[in-house]
């Protein structure tokens, strides 16, 4: 099909999922270090609070939305997906990860970046000392790097 009946160009975006919970500050910071690098991708955040949506929405994410069925069908539709570790593991982050939305996550097809933190009874061995920015970081640059590849 060409432009004009489909509304979408030959080179089809591909699709980011960010998942943040808490305060979204994760997720903030990942949606601005990924406008700066200009990604070419949608970037769809989905919070398990509004306030974590609210902050990725403010960061430059293209559209947000809020809790476990945007999770859920989101996580269905996304290329990557992006966040904290602790989007793998039910009633994580202080109970905010449903165990449908940590299926969810497990079960997609998409590529799956995960950052590691330590904290809310979970550890992740060889991570202790490294700083959470520079965690992000390279996060951001392999998500950038597969974006550019294709």
């Amino acid at each position: 099909m060409n432009q004009e009946r489909t509304g979408r160009s030959e080179h089809m975006r591909k699709t980011v999922l960010i998942i943040d919970a808490q305060g979204g500050g994760l997720g903030k910071q990942l949606i601005g270090r990924l406008r700066k690098e200009g990604i070419d991708a949608e970037l769809i955040a989905v919070g398990t609070n509004s306030t974590a949506a609210s902050a990725m929405l403010k960061a430059g994410a293209d559209k947000a939305a809020t809790g476990e069925n945007a999770a859920v069908v989101c996580a269905r539709r996304a290329d990557y997906i992006i966040g904290p570790a602790g989007i793998f593991i039910a009633d994580s982050m202080l109970g905010e990860i449903t165990p449908a939305i940590a299926a969810a996550i497990g079960q997609s097809s998409a590529v799956r970046i995960l950052i590691p933190f330590n904290n809310c009874d979970n550890y992740i061995a060889g991570t202790e000392g490294i700083p959470v920015g520079e965690l992000i970081s390279d996060a951001a640059s392999y998500l950038i790097r597969l974006c550019r590849e294709g």
